[in-house]
């Protein structure tokens, strides 16, 4: 079986900031239990051991929210002595932590970089867009205290990416991010696109990003990027090397890049186990890792269709000149109905007048990047 990854979620969606467009935030309002609270230690000893059991070779363990910080550095002191316990496999395990940063200190830093976690910080570009909708519990600015958690992280010698939000305030100044990320050293860099509530109409909240506005980001950084690139001083930018990788032959590991859903195996803090982040909803749910095995979950999975459901594609989408690398994208964006719990449709992605925007811009010069890096292979 392949390496397996999971993806748990230690605090639930407790947060000490109140991001307005908090997806997660949104998907809690549409569950029967909002919040789990913080993972007790005899759910974290089954998720522990049971991944290790069913793992072959190699894991992930990533930890994500909410913000997975407020369930405390000793919850993580004590996930690595589980691993010790029932790592009976000599299973490689990596781990990977996703935060705000709000909570970060000395001690936290020294501690990711001692056991060698891969943080990803939430930042959204300068001062003026992260602070348009990232603000904390009291209604606080918190752009320095994102900035002050990256200066600790690497003073610390922590490995850390930033993971940038692209919305209705993000898109139009990248060129300002992309400098001021340049300034921070800010060196490896992810942009994921806003998603607005689930099962509500798009683009009618503040923060909302319009096709033709995520069209032209994605041109605008490519642009900076690729002239970078020409000077090898270039970012490390997930989705450009992910297109890249397509087409030399590579499997994106982005599965909006795949067009197809994978189980992702998200665990929430009381055990309960969904196939994807963007789907943490009763309805989803496939078992809890405190009674079921990952055999039983993933015949459920299989029983529920989702998987399938995500491999469906308008027929205008597989007759797009660009459907072999754009591949429909992310299956939330594809949704066609609103105000329905299930059963909704699947048609052309939400963006997919951005994407024509930038593969009529940018392919060629994608091709030839593929085409450089496959002559240095020979």
């Amino acid at each position: 079986m392949p390496p397996i990854h999971i993806l748990v979620k230690p605090a639930s969606g407790l947060c000490n900031m109140r991001c307005s467009y908090c997806f997660y935030a949104d998907e809690m309002e549409n569950r029967s239990q909002a919040s789990y609270g913080i993972m007790s230690e005899e759910t974290l000893e089954n998720v522990i051991r049971k991944v290790l059991d069913y793992a072959e070779g190699s894991c992930t363990i990533a930890f994500q929210g909410g913000e997975p910080t407020l369930a405390g550095l000793d919850f993580y002191r004590k996930c690595l002595e589980l691993e010790e316990k029932h790592n009976r496999k000599k299973i490689a395990i990596d781990h990977a932590l996703q935060t705000n940063g709000y909570l970060l200190d000395e001690q936290w830093c020294r501690f990711f970089a001692k056991n060698r976690f891969l943080v990803g910080l939430s930042v959204d570009g300068i001062k003026a867009t992260h602070d348009a909708f990232r603000r904390d519990a009291e209604g606080r600015e918190t752009y320095f205290h994102t900035l002050k958690a990256a200066e600790l992280l690497r003073k610390a010698g922590a490995q850390f990416n930033v993971l940038t939000v692209v919305n209705g305030k993000t898109a139009p100044k990248i060129g300002r991010i992309y400098e001021n990320y340049r300034k921070l050293g800010f060196h490896w860099q992810q942009y994921i696109a806003c998603l607005d509530p689930v099962w509500e109409k798009r683009g009618e909240q503040e923060y909302s990003l319009t096709p033709r506005a995520y069209g032209q980001f994605l041109i605008d950084l490519f642009e900076l990027w690729y002239l970078d690139l020409r000077r090898g001083q270039q970012p490390y930018i997930r989705q450009f090397e992910n297109y890249v990788g397509i087409l030399m032959g590579q499997a994106p590991e982005s599965c909006e890049q795949r067009g197809v859903c994978s189980f992702q195996n998200v665990v929430e803090a009381d055990g309960s186990v969904y196939p994807c982040d963007f789907y943490c909803m009763d309805e989803y749910r496939v078992g809890n890792l405190n009674e079921d095995s990952f055999e039983y979950m993933a015949e459920r999975l299989m029983e529920s269709g989702f998987l399938q459901a995500s491999a469906e594609h308008a027929k205008q989408c597989r007759a797009c000149a660009y459907f072999g690398i754009c591949r429909g994208g992310c299956r939330r964006h594809r949704e066609q109905k609103v105000g329905e719990r299930s059963g909704a449709g699947y048609g052309e992605n939400y963006f997919c007048e951005a994407y024509r925007m930038f593969f009529d811009a940018c392919l060629p010069r994608l091709r030839e990047i593929a085409a450089a890096c496959r002559g240095r292979r020979l």
